[in-house]
């Protein structure tokens, strides 16, 4: 485990406070006239996702948090509860809770290889986020027909894909086109 120096705590690292792991989201180095030079920051706690400020001031220093990341697929889900399994032995089967798949449950298909980020080692080991690809291809299971002259609004409609999720595409986009999408932004980036 590394010590980061107040001014080496920058966005994306991984840091422990109050011994529990904090992504850092934002810094900002501040220095004011009189006073010693601060980084203000703005981090979330990966295991409750609550997003936090904290001041570090100059003399203090944080530990890098141990976070691992392993391979695992995406089973199925039934009644709120997402399944997955390690891809190289699909017996060790294991639960994901739904606060950590959040909003990345409309981008869940059948055997999809997601990597999760695991904090703790050994028994006290535990999956606090997962990540999916940041392009993923759909099928698009409804388009409503595309209207002459529908054009004054940007030339766009909402489709639903194969998982239930909507996305804005333009016009041309029929059912059972399979689209690309942006996991991260849930944009339509183009056609398959």
């Amino acid at each position: 485990m590394s010590v980061l120096d107040y001014s080496e705590i920058k966005p994306r690292k991984v840091i422990l406070h109050d011994d529990e792991p904090y992504e850092i989201l934002e810094s900002h180095v501040a220095r004011t006239q009189k006073r010693k030079p601060q980084n203000q920051v703005k981090m979330r706690n990966l295991i409750n996702g609550k997003v936090i400020p904290f001041t570090f001031h100059a003399s203090d220093t944080a530990d890098e948090a141990e976070v691992s990341r392993k391979q695992s697929k995406f089973l199925y889900a039934s009644k709120g509860e997402f399944w997955f399994c390690d891809p190289k032995n699909p017996s060790n089967r294991y639960l994901i809770d739904a606060d950590l798949i959040a909003d990345n449950h409309k981008w869940l298909l059948p055997n999809l290889e997601v990597t999760c980020k695991v904090f703790g080692e050994d028994e006290e080991e535990r999956i606090i986020s997962i990540e999916l690809p940041i392009k993923m291809t759909f099928t698009v299971k409804e388009a409503p027909p595309a209207i002459k002259g529908n054009t004054a609004s940007g030339g766009d409609k909402l489709v639903t894909l194969e998982t239930g999720a909507s996305v804005t595409t333009p016009l041309f986009i029929e059912t059972g086109d399979k689209v690309v999408i942006n996991t991260e932004t849930g944009t339509y980036v183009e056609r398959a």
